[in-house]
């Protein structure tokens, strides 16, 4: 093996999994990243409110979020979240391609309004869970 095999492997192994799989880096990476993780835990606080306490009045409060709900249940539901977050992801990309500072902004404003988002939940979870009494406690 030659010297340049050597650094192409090597190269190889320290792309990005992006890069790895379309054969280029996409825009915005990280930032497309945190959006993700941002709006993950809006479906994981979501479906636990809606799970441990529904009985107790919890409903989702996004009326076009609620109609999935209503009509396909919490599968619906979720691929309705993630569809949107996709949906958000392609279009910061391909605005992107032309204005890459316009993207980077879109994509921090939307990850800034979906932790408020997750943030909220998790407060409404610790009320309402130091508000219920423990039956085992």
């Amino acid at each position: 093996m030659d010297e340049s095999e050597t650094a192409e492997e090597q190269d190889d192994n320290t792309l990005s999994p992006t890069k790895r799989l379309l054969g280029r880096q996409i825009p915005l990476e990280r930032e497309t990243l945190l959006f993700v993780v941002a709006s993950a835990l809006d479906v994981v606080m979501t479906w636990i409110l809606l799970n441990k306490y529904h009985a107790d009045g919890f409903v989702e409060s996004n009326p076009i979020a609620r109609f999935f709900l209503d009509h396909w249940g919490p599968r619906g539901l979720v691929y309705f979240k993630f569809v949107m977050v996709a949906f958000v992801a392609v279009l910061c990309q391909i605005i992107a391609l032309k204005r890459e500072d316009i993207a980077r902004r879109v994509l921090y404003f939307a990850t800034a309004l979906v932790a408020c988002v997750v943030i909220y939940s998790f407060t409404l979870l610790v009320r309402y869970s130091s508000a219920v009494p423990n039956p085992f406690g």
